[in-house]
């Protein structure tokens, strides 16, 4: 089987199809990646075929726009930069290495190119949603940016609401593009495109467990969830040096980091420092974009460009950071509190869920002040309910299996891996 793999977004974006190509090379198909120029040594590394769309300038283009963090334009700035440039590259690519019959195109919801695709030349394709907020519900509304939490209205308003939205921002932004490219191609003109376009009529796969984004009744019926995956590129990243000897020297640190794509995090990593010298308590601060942090750090903080979750998070005391569905996912998996400052996207959604678990809690960036959020680290840090409830939510994670149930799904699209064949043929 060839696979071709869409993702687009920040690493913390590309590392699941990472952990996903690898699985399903590792079980027979040929697996290409298909993704921005900035991530080709990381691609590379990760022993997968490569092909770029987008530059490197382009993708530090759009991190670098202050606007892409703010509730009310970050998503305009993510449709004009990345959406709409990517529509025609991405469908060029997967027409040219289509094979029918043989080929599975599976892609995140954005990449509309392969969404296309598969009406326009039958291409089998699996739509990825990393986190429950990008597939809509009347039942259980996700809490957006900008915008209070809905669950209280009823579910026709909300139905009423969605549709307003997509009308008024979503297709406005996006529509007009889509339809023209759709045009060239013979196909018909669509609306409301994030509703239920965007999603592939033959399988949805939610990497995330039913405990953290329960099903619900109007959901794609094709949905399928399997788990989080537990993947940060430590084998393909090297641990930097002296991570180890300031791990060892002292007390579990406090972790802080805004997300790996932010670069508008001075103010958060200048009060970080300050609510490490309230506590009394060591930190370390985890950005590559070094312009952010203070000019000199106190004894007993530390900054680093990257350090891989899944080696220092259960090394750690807490977490605090953006409310990114891969970070959350390694801090579940180490059994430790977190405490998100929400940004944009999904993340005030992915909070409020961690909250409900009781597992974090949240702070406002407007309101991410030394006191505030030393108070609130102080009482994750001292609760014995929180402690339980991290350790409970870790052994859970370690039962789960989500790469077989991941790369199964995959290959239903078309017929089972050379693997799975001779696993069959062995029973």
């Amino acid at each position: 089987m060839r696979v071709l793999l869409t993702p687009i977004g920040s690493a913390g974006d590309l590392h699941p199809f990472l952990w996903l190509g690898q699985g399903l090379q590792a079980r027979g198909h040929e697996v290409t990646v298909i993704t921005s120029a900035y991530f080709s040594d990381l691609v590379n590394r990760a022993g997968l075929d490569l092909v770029t769309v987008g530059t490197a300038q382009d993708y530090d283009a759009v991190i670098e726009n202050p606007n892409l963090w703010n509730p009310r334009k970050g998503f305009e700035v993510f449709a004009r930069q990345v959406a709409i440039p990517l529509l025609r590259p991405l469908y060029e690519i997967i027409a040219d290495r289509h094979i029918p019959g043989q080929t599975v195109v599976v892609a995140c919801g954005f990449a509309f190119g392969a969404r296309i695709a598969q009406e326009k030349l039958a291409v089998s394709l699996a739509t990825i949603h990393l986190q429950p907020s990008m597939i809509r519900s009347a039942y259980r509304p996700s809490i957006m940016a900008g915008l209070p939490n809905l669950a209280w209205m009823p579910r026709s308003c909300l139905q009423a609401l969605y549709a307003a939205v997509d009308v008024l921002v979503a297709d406005r932004m996006l529509a007009p593009d889509v339809n023209a490219f759709r045009a060239e191609l013979g196909l018909p003109p669509i609306s409301r495109l994030l509703d239920q376009w965007w999603n592939s009529p033959q399988c949805v796969l939610g990497l995330f467990p039913g405990w953290f984004g329960m099903p619900q009744p109007d959901w794609p019926p094709q949905t399928r969830l399997t788990d989080f995956p537990l993947c940060d590129a430590r084998d393909l990243e090297p641990m930097p040096p002296g991570v180890g000897e300031f791990l060892d020297a002292g007390e579990p640190p406090i972790v802080f980091t805004p997300g790996s794509a932010m670069q508008h995090g001075r103010r958060f990593f200048e009060t970080s420092v300050r609510v490490c010298q309230r506590l009394g308590l060591r930190g370390l601060l985890l950005t590559k974009h070094r312009e952010q942090l203070p000019e000199s750090l106190p004894p007993g903080v530390r900054h680093f460009d990257y350090i891989p979750f899944s080696r220092v998070l259960p090394r750690a005391a807490a977490i605090v950071h953006h409310g990114g569905v891969g970070t959350l996912a390694q801090a579940l998996a180490a059994g430790i509190p977190q405490l998100i400052v929400p940004f944009a996207c999904d993340q005030p959604d992915n909070a409020d869920r961690l909250g409900r678990l009781g597992v974090a809690a949240m702070v406002p960036p407007s309101a991410y002040l030394p006191r505030l959020v030393a108070w609130r680290l102080r009482k994750l840090l001292q609760s014995p309910a929180v402690r339980s409830r991290c350790q409970a939510l870790a052994q859970r994670m370690r039962r789960a299996n989500p790469l077989a149930d991941t790369c199964c799904a995959v290959e239903n699209l078309i017929g089972p891996s050379p693997a799975a064949a001779s696993e069959r043929a062995s029973v």
